[in-house]
């Protein structure tokens, strides 16, 4: 049994180790492709006609922010169409049913388009209006995003190359600093979009559609099978599905859409559950034909550490489980030392992913870089420990095939600390099974702080300090928004 663990828990640090040394060659491409002297502005010579496709279910709170900024987008307006694709069951459909009939009696061409039924949640709604779009190209804004005015002025001169399928624009942030929930997905994801979707693109290798603020060319879409509902990642999935059929991707950095970042932790549960269950359901579906597929092997490589990326939750759980039988192991068995003292290894894994998100971090604020990371950095690493319960069972579910409605994402319009989330309709307001065992982890990992001091051994005391505080926060947050309901 003593075995078991050890091997166990060698295995997990190592593979986390390998995703770790993926992180590391994703950063070397994108330091490679920022010396690259930088493309000029081109612009449109003609102007396609273009669709904006808006889908929404029951987004009371910002629904009317996203229509009015979409109607600011800069473009000639007899070559923009716009879809608002409406599931509403709420009083969203009459706030949406006002602002279309306001615009179409000013002249635009804007529809306000309800299914017969729901089916397929976001990619049924996205197919459902592409049967209908007019235009020869589709952007695709969700409810939370203002989009920049000259979103479409400076994407679609992407598109020279007709090889080009989809153009992806960054994510930037309208409420970074309306607390410390925020500031660590902001820190999360400016890595995101910045060293990952760059570096992947600079490498040649496959980058994905981030659900928004993209632009697709329609016949992209169409040649590669079109939207499907069998996973929750309805982006991804469609993403990997063109690119193996041939079609090239573009990713600009330079170009910022604005959004707003969840505040609370039932909404950043909800999201993270659909983007790790939705990625390991892809990875399910897809891998196999990434794996035979004529891409060269650093392709596929990368691919394999794209799709499988939500797995490191689960074995970062794993891992952190048995660290605590491991203190006892290597103070019963001294003569298994060298094999401890061989894991030591690992902690290049941890000095790759730092180096992963300190370029991220003075790519994003140049100008306090050091200060940011020393801040930001010890957050988000407990932040994702704290969250590795819950997103492991998306990933264990995503895996076996375990079906589930999409989750939306409850969205507040809440941009300062003067904005209040009390009364937000769409919060789940339950108490999970799931949020009691992340109380439980807490206090698990405090004793494993104790059994350090206990048997004066410190090598993980920092480890299970970070997991008892990561797991603690989570916890914490989760019940905040019930007592207050």
């Amino acid at each position: 049994m003593e075995w078991l663990v050890i091997v166990l828990y060698a295995v997990t640090l190592l593979i986390i180790c390998l995703f770790s040394l993926g992180q590391f060659n994703l950063t070397w491409h994108y330091l490679k492709a920022k010396k690259t002297k930088e493309e000029i502005q081109e612009e449109l010579s003609i102007y396609p006609h273009v669709t904006i496709q808006l889908p929404v279910f029951n987004e009371l709170y910002v629904v009317e922010r996203l229509i009015d900024a979409v109607i600011e987008i800069r473009y000639p307006i007899d070559k923009l169409e716009i879809q608002v694709l409406d599931d509403s069951t709420d009083e969203t459909v009459q706030i949406i049913t006002n602002r279309v009939k306001k615009y179409a009696s000013e002249g635009w061409d804007i529809v306000h388009i309800q299914r017969p039924d729901r089916i397929g949640y976001k990619a049924g709604a996205l197919a459902y209006g592409m049967e209908r779009a007019k235009g020869e190209f589709i952007a695709i804004f969700d409810a939370d995003f203002v989009p920049n005015p000259e979103f479409l002025l400076r994407t679609l001169p992407k598109f020279k190359n007709d090889r080009v399928g989809m153009v992806q624009t960054k994510w930037s942030h309208l409420n970074t600093d309306y607390g410390s929930l925020t500031k660590i997905q902001a820190f999360w994801l400016d890595a995101h979009f910045t060293v990952e979707q760059k570096g992947r693109e600079h490498a040649g290798s496959f980058i994905n559609f981030n659900g928004t603020a993209g632009v697709w060319r329609k016949d992209c879409i169409k040649d590669a099978g079109g939207w499907h509902y069998d996973t929750i990642t309805e982006d991804l999935d469609l993403s990997y599905r063109a690119q193996l059929k041939g079609w090239k991707f573009v990713y600009r950095e330079e170009i910022e859409s604005p959004a707003e970042l969840p505040v609370l932790i039932p909404a950043v549960k909800s999201q993270q559950y659909r983007w790790n269950k939705g990625a390991a359901e892809t990875a399910r579906k897809t891998l196999g034909k990434v794996l035979t597929s004529d891409i060269g092997w650093n392709h596929k490589i990368r691919a394999v550490f794209h799709l499988l990326n939500s797995s490191v939750f689960l074995l970062l759980l794993i891992a952190a489980v048995l660290s605590i039988p491991m203190l006892y192991i290597k103070e019963y068995n001294p003569e298994l030392s060298l094999v401890f003292d061989l894991g030591s290894i690992f902690i290049i894994g941890f000095l790759a992913m730092g180096f992963f998100y300190w370029v991220s971090a003075k790519a994003t604020h140049p100008e306090y870089t050091f200060k940011y990371f020393i801040k930001n950095f010890p957050m988000f690493l407990a932040f994702s420990m704290g969250m590795a319960l819950h997103n492991s069972i998306a990933v264990v579910e995503g895996y076996l095939g375990i079906k589930t409605p999409f989750v939306r994402t409850p969205k507040f319009n809440v941009r300062s600390k003067g904005d209040s989330w009390k009364g937000n309709q769409y919060l789940n307001k339950v108490f999970t099974p799931a949020t009691f065992m992340e109380g439980v982890l807490s206090i698990y990992f405090i004793y494993g702080i104790f059994s350090g001091f206990k048997l004066e051994d410190y090598g993980l005391m920092l480890f299970h300090a970070m997991l008892a505080i990561g797991f603690a926060y989570v916890f914490i947050l989760s019940v905040k928004p019930i007592k207050h309901a």
